[in-house]
C-alpha cells in the first residue's frame, strides 16, 4: 500500500523548492522529511528527486508522481469544506466552466433543470478550451461546457457527450424584422445590419460557410464573444443576429426582439465535458438527465 504521508512530504518538497523549506512549513527536522521521501522512492522502486541548484528538482518519473500527488492533495484541500455542506445539508454547489465561443444563452437553458435546488450555490467559470480541461482535471470544476469535444488524453480522464445539437434562428429588433424582411429571408441579411459572434464561437465558421453558400455578403456592424451582450445590443436596435433555438428562448426575456428566420443546416453544439468525479455529482447527473430528455424528445 502507498504511504500518503510520505506522498505528502514528497509534494511539500516539490512545492516549496527544496527540503529545509518544507520543512520550515511542516515543522519537521529535514533529516525526517528526507528520510520519509527516501522511504516513498524505495517503495516505488524509482528516484523522484534530484540535485537542481540548491534546491531539487523532479526526474521522469517524480514529474508522474507529483501531477498525481497534486490531484491527491488539490481534492483533500476541499474535504473538509464539502464535509461541513453535506453535514449541514444546506448548499448544493455546482462548478461550471463555460468556453468562450459557446451560447451563453444556450447554456442557461441547460443548467436551467438546476437553478431551483433549494439552497443552490452555482460558481460558473469562462475561459479557453485547454485552460477549463486543466480546472476539470484537477477537480476545481464539475463540468465544462464547450463547443467541441475533450480531445482523446488518457492522462487527463475526461469523458465528452454532445447535448445541443440546436437549430440556428435569427432575431432582431422590430424596427429592422417587418414582414417584408422576413419574406426576402435569408437575402435580406445583405441589406440588414448583422452583429455576429467572433472567432471565439465554433459556430462563425459555419455561419461564414452558410453566407458562402447562399451567395450572402451581409454587412456586420459588430462582433461579440458573449452571446448574451450581443442580444442585448440587438434589443436596442443594433442589428440582426443568429441565436440557437436552445438559447432563444432566453429571448424571451428582452422586449422588442422577433424572429425573422432559419439557417437551415446551421447548427450550434455544445458538448458536456466531466471528470471521474463529476460524473458522480448529482446535479450534473440531474442536469444531463434533461438535456438528454429534450434532445431525443425533438428527434422524429
Amino acid at each position: 500500500m502507498l504511504n500518503y504521508r510520505h506522498l505528502h512530504y514528497f509534494w511539500v518538497v516539490t512545492k516549496e523548492g527544496g527540503f529545509a523549506r518544507a520543512a520550515d512549513r511542516l515543522d519537521m527536522a529535514v533529516q525526517t522529511i528526507s528520510a520519509q521521501v527516501r522511504e516513498l522512492e524505495k517503495a516505488l522502486g524509482h528516484q523522484l528527486l534530484k540535485p537542481s541548484g540548491r534546491g531539487v528538482g523532479l526526474t521522469e518519473a517524480g514529474q508522474a508522481a507529483f501531477a498525481r500527488a497534486e490531484e491527491i492533495f488539490q481534492l483533500g484541500q476541499g474535504i473538509p469544506d464539502e464535509v461541513r455542506a453535506a453535514a449541514s445539508g444546506k448548499v448544493a454547489r455546482l462548478a461550471v466552466g463555460l468556453s468562450d465561443g459557446i451560447s451563453k444563452l444556450a447554456a442557461h437553458a441547460l443548467l436551467g433543470p438546476v437553478l431551483g435546488t433549494p439552497q443552490l450555490r452555482l460558481v460558473c467559470h469562462e475561459g479557453e478550451f485547454e485552460q477549463l480541461l486543466s480546472e476539470l482535471a484537477l477537480h476545481h470544476l464539475d463540468l465544462v461546457l464547450a463547443g467541441q469535444a475533450a480531445p482523446r488524453n488518457p492522462n487527463l480522464r475526461l469523458t465528452s457527450e454532445r447535448l445541443v445539437d440546436s437549430v440556428v434562428d435569427w432575431y432582431g429588433p422590430t424596427r429592422l424584422v417587418g414582414r417584408a424582411e422576413r419574406d426576402r429571408f435569408p437575402h435580406c441579411l445583405n441589406d440588414l445590419p448583422v452583429l455576429l459572434p467572433t472567432g471565439h464561437s465554433a459556430l462563425r465558421p459555419t455561419l461564414d460557410h452558410w453566407f458562402d453558400l447562399q451567395g450572402l455578403r451581409p454587412r456586420i456592424v459588430g462582433e461579440f464573444e458573449d452571446s448574451a451582450l450581443l442580444a442585448v445590443f440587438a434589443a436596442r436596435g443594433l442589428g440582426v443576429f443568429p441565436v440557437s433555438r436552445l438559447g432563444a428562448d432566453g429571448i424571451g426575456l428582452m422586449r422588442g426582439l422577433r424572429l425573422l428566420g432559419s439557417s437551415e443546416g446551421v447548427h450550434e453544439e455544445i458538448h458536456a465535458i466531466r471528470s471521474r468525479r463529476g460524473q458522480h455529482h448529482s446535479l450534473v447527473m440531474q442536469l444531463m438527465a434533461a438535456a438528454r430528455s429534450g434532445r431525443d424528445g425533438q428527434k422524429p
